[in-house]
């Protein structure tokens, strides 16, 4: 019997569902919103909403913290610098799920987690710091070429 036993399991053991759950988290602070199942979305919310108000006080006790769940230096780095700080005076009920669709192959009911206030994500930073820097190697190709 599964009395008192919280979460869902989702047909893995443990460990796989912790790393998917971290895998998911670092994708969601990444792009700043996914699309994943409905049941999935309730399960990683609560763990979202608690880094991001961990996050809002910052140091590096809070950094070692998020880099614990979080696997990529960047990521956690744009949580405590731009995604916090967006929500230094709200009190909790910082992402929302909004239900979309039924899946095609499973039929399974699909959902987007994102945050409330959206901003500038950091796979926008990484896009647009790479068009930046094909557009300056472009305008010094370009000046190589009329001289």
């Amino acid at each position: 019997m599964r009395h008192r036993m919280q979460g869902r399991q989702f047909g893995r053991d443990s460990r796989h569902r912790q790393a998917m759950f971290r895998s998911m988290i670092t994708s969601f602070f990444e792009h700043e919103k996914m699309e994943t199942t409905t049941m999935k979305a309730k399960e990683l919310r609560p763990m979202i909403e608690k880094l991001i108000t961990k996050a809002r006080t910052k140091n590096i006790n809070t950094l070692r913290d998020l880099l614990k769940v979080i696997r990529d230096k960047d990521v956690a780095f744009h949580l405590l610098d731009e995604v916090a700080p967006r929500f230094s005076t709200r009190p909790g009920g910082y992402t929302r799920i909004i239900k979309t669709r039924r899946r095609i192959g499973d039929g399974a009911e699909m959902a987007i987690l994102e945050l409330v206030e959206s901003g500038r994500s950091l796979s926008d930073k990484r896009k647009g710091d790479q068009q930046s820097k094909t557009k300056k190697n472009s305008d010094k190709d370009s000046h190589a070429h009329a001289h």
